[in-house]
């Protein structure tokens, strides 16, 4: 009787080892797959997304200065030589 009981005890602490093992396994994979899944919901909105709007530019970005030409009047005729 004695042998059964240890047996058994070392059955439930094995079980319970194992499950803890591979529940934390899971949850150390979530976070990947919460971010695959904001990823692909991303994507998704980008796709489905009506293009009608021309795209701003960033904020952040630094605008070109705008393109000076010079008028025809303003320039200075050749020498002669």
């Amino acid at each position: 009787m004695d042998g059964t009981a240890i047996i058994i005890i070392l059955a439930i602490a094995g079980v319970v080892t194992v499950t803890i093992y591979v529940l934390k396994g899971v949850l150390d994979q979530l976070p990947d797959l919460f971010e695959s899944a904001r990823k692909a919901r991303e994507a998704w909105e980008q796709l489905t997304k009506k293009n009608d709007e021309a795209p701003q530019p960033d904020e952040t970005e630094e605008q070109p200065p705008p393109a000076v030409v010079a008028s025809a009047d303003d320039e200075e005729p050749p020498a002669a030589a």
